[in-house]
This record gives structure tokens, sequence and C-alpha cells, in this order.
């Protein structure tokens, strides 16, 4: 009874045969003003999909009529069908002959498996694939599934990456159209790739710009968008400035892809704070780019460490390295052994010592507490991991620190915070802790939202 027909921006003409007839012979046409002025010969009653729920209203009072009209059908059939019966077997008069054969129906040949359209149907046109975020999940949840057939058009996402000549079978598709972006932010802040982005008026490509430039990424990512894809005046084009994607203006039907770029970007070392690095200028783990200590959290652990010049500092558990980096751009004349006991960590510390030029970084690669004994007597001490091992690893750099050291550690777990109070209570050292609960302003289209860092508890432990 419903055919939900999808079409893309080159009409009637992008359409497969099967799916103009139906168009063509449905006697109520549904559809966007868009989508309807692409018939505008057609001879059966139009509906404009404005108010969607008085469109669906109109579209049930159709269907519960034209069930309707088929169960009378239906019953009359039958009744012919009862008739015949009874004349075959001699049960009816001949005066009742007459009668009956002028109501049987005519003997002439079906032609509806021809063509699923040949009783009174409605058609709704929709973009694209009407199951791919489109109107389908809709009418599914309003109207019964057995009065629905869907016929798809190909996506706008499926001609996006067409275009610009990418693999997509992995990408990760969001829409934000009509939707907020917290879906968006976290496919970013994992580095999925690559990523399709529906978008809206409020949502624009613009905005999501601005978006990725606030969230200060550790991953870049090349920005296309296409726009009126499969149309006479499409335009594709990519930026890798995001700034200047703000000052762009798109066509209302558009699609934004975003590919991580995978070599990495040199820095300027001169244009680079001296205190406080962008989280985005580290290099990260390819899959868990967020996983690196955050830029304000940071800036506290350096001012709990209290460091001077000349000094040996551990990070134990450093992960990419960037609070050891920040350690060796200030004080250029301390040591900085930096100890991480995955290959992929090591790689990334020996990378960014490289890539921020700092050369008194010595990273090691080992578990603590066991490589702890090789390494000379620190007189600070940053534990941002500890494996499970906290009590051990506590025992060891206890015995390890010089007699004026410092340690501090940054967790994220109750229960590593009450081990250590516990510690450091049996152990007699002195224990100040800093809940951190911090939180970043993110651009949500022409507003601001204040986007919560995960919290953070920094325990500084004195003698």
């Amino acid at each position: 009874m419903i055919h939900v027909v999808g079409i893309g921006l080159d009409g009637a003409a992008g359409l497969e045969e099967s799916a103009r007839k139906i168009v063509e012979k449905a006697t109520l046409l549904v559809g966007s003003d868009r989508h309807l002025s692409y018939f505008p010969d057609h001879p059966g009653e139009r509906l404009v999909l404005g108010e969607i729920k008085l469109a669906l209203k109109k579209i049930r009072r159709q269907l519960e009529s034209r069930q309707l009209e088929a169960e009378k059908e239906t019953s009359r059939l039958e009744t012919s069908e009862l008739e015949t019966s009874r004349l075959e077997s001699g049960q009816l008069e001949t005066s009742q002959l007459e009668t009956t054969s002028s109501t049987l129906p005519s003997a002439s040949p079906s032609t509806s498996s021809e063509n699923p359209c040949i009783a009174p149907c409605i058609a709704i046109l929709v973009s694209g694939d009407p199951l791919f975020f489109g109107l389908g999940r809709l009418l599914l949840a309003e109207l019964p599934a057995e009065a629905l057939t869907f016929h798809p058009h190909i996506s706008s996402v499926q001609l996006a990456f067409n275009r610009i000549k990418v693999p997509w079978q992995s990408a990760r598709t969001i829409s934000v159209h009509g939707r907020s972006l917290d879906e968006l932010i976290d496919a970013l802040r994992k580095g999925e790739n690559p990523i399709a982005v529906l978008t809206d008026s409020k949502n624009s490509p613009g905005a999501i710009a601005r978006l990725l430039l606030s969230l200060d990424l550790p991953n870049a990512y090349e920005f296309w968008v296409g726009e009126n894809l499969g149309g006479s005046t499409e335009r594709v084009c990519c930026w890798r400035d995001l700034a200047s994607v703000s000052k762009e203006n798109f066509a209302p039907l558009n699609v934004v892809v975003l590919l991580r770029r995978e070599e990495e970007e040199s820095l300027d070392l001169e244009s680079l704070p001296l205190l406080g690095l962008p989280d985005r200028s580290f290099l990260s783990f390819r899959d868990r780019p967020g996983l690196m200590t955050k830029r304000e959290v940071r800036l506290l652990i350096l001012g709990e460490l209290a460091l001077q010049p000349n000094q040996t500092i551990w990070d134990v558990g450093a992960g990419t390295g960037s609070v050891s980096i920040e350690i060796a751009r200030l004080f250029p004349s301390s040591s900085i052994y930096a100890i991480e006991k995955t290959a992929a960590g090591i790689s990334l510390i020996e990378g960014n010592a490289k890539r921020f030029q700092a050369g008194n970084i010595i990273s090691i690669y080992g578990e603590a507490p066991d490589i702890l004994y090789r390494l000379p007597s620190p007189d600070r001490i940053f534990i941002g991991g500890s494996g499970g091992k906290l009590e051990r690893i506590l025992n060891i750099c206890s015995q390890q620190l010089s007699r004026r050291g410092t340690i501090v550690l940054a967790f994220s777990t109750l229960e590593n915070i009450a081990n250590l109070m516990a510690w450091a209570k049996q152990s007699g050292w002195q224990c100040r802790l800093l809940q951190v609960q911090l939180s970043r302003s993110v651009p949500i289209a022409s507003m601001t939202r204040l986007e919560p860092l995960n919290p953070v508890a920094i325990v500084t432990l004195t003698r």
C-alpha cells in the first residue's frame, strides 16, 4: 500500500524504472516541496511533508480507507465464489442464475504481479536511503511494517566517499541533523577514522570546524565538504586550515567527511609556550588519542612537584611522555627518566622528545617497581600509572628518594586514592590531596557549553 522511494538530486531521471513506475501510478504522492517538484505533471493527489505528524495522520486515514475497501472487495469475491460453487452443484434455481452470473467477476488475467502499484497506493519520496538516517525509522514506528515497501537510492554519504575516492566500509557515520554534537565529540576524542557527518543549518560545516579547533585534539583531520552531491551544482572541497572553513558559505545540502591525517605535523617550537603545551602538539596513541595527561592537569602537577634546576626526576608510567616533556623544557639542566612498560609508549616518548628537542629525557623500557632499582636516586618522582602495584612502587620510591624529595601522584579511581592514603598513614608520610574537576568550553553552534574533563586526584607526599 505504501512505497517509500529514495530519490537524489538528479530527480526522476535518477530513479530505476520500477521505482519510477510506482511513483507515476501512485494515487497519493507525498514528499517535500523539492521532491514533489520533480514530478510537476503527476496526476495523483499531492501531500507536502511539512508538519510530519499531520502528514502521517492523513496517510493513516488513507491507509485505513483503502484497507476497508480491500476488505469489502475480499468479502464480495468470497460471496461470488460461494455462489459459483452452488451453481456448479445445482443448488441454485434457474431464476437465480441470471442474477448470480451478473455479479461474478470477469475472467481477465491478473496484472498485479507485473506492477506492484496496479492497485491504488501511496508513494512517499525521501532523500537517499530511507533506512539510513532517513524517514524510514519514523514510518516503521508509526505505520504497520507489512504496509511499507522501501526502494532505496544512493545515500549522500555513499556519494561523498566515492567522490573523494576513499573506502568507507569502516566509516563512522554520525548525524547532527537536529541532534546534539555529543556523539561526534566522543568519536573525535577516540580518533575514529573516517567520520561522515550529516549536518543541518545549525550544526553546519563551520560549526563543526570550530568544534574541532576547540577540542585541542592530538589527531589532525582533513576536512572535506560535499555540497549538492549528485546534482548539477555539486561541489567537493577539502580544507586543512580549519579556521578558514567558518568563513565559507555552504549549500544547505551538504555532508562533512573527516579523514585523520597519518603523517606527523611539524612543530614551530618558537611559537609554543614555555609552560602548558597544547595537547594537540604531542604524538599520542592512534587507538587511544585521549590517553594522556591533559594540559590543565599537567600544570597543576608541575606546581605540586616544586621543581628546581639540576634535579633528577622519575616519571613512572610516563605514557606519551607529556609530563616529562614539560619538565625537560622548563629545566634543561635536569635529567628526566621516563619509565614506561609498553613498547608503543616508549616509541611515543622518544618521538615526542625528538619532536620537542628535549635531549635531557632518558626513556626507560621496563615495569615498575623492578626497573626502578637500576636508576639514580631522584629528587622528584611523578607517578602517573602503577599497573596495580602501587604499594610496591611506593616502597621503592620512598627508599630511593632524596631526603628532601617529593612524590606526586595522579589518580582517577577511588580505590587507588584509598590505598595511597592508607600507605601514607602507615609509613609516616605527610599527604596532601587536590581533587581536580575541570571543564573546557566547547562551541555548540552559535552558543557555548562547558565540557568536563575526567576528575583527577593529585596527591603530594612529603616526609
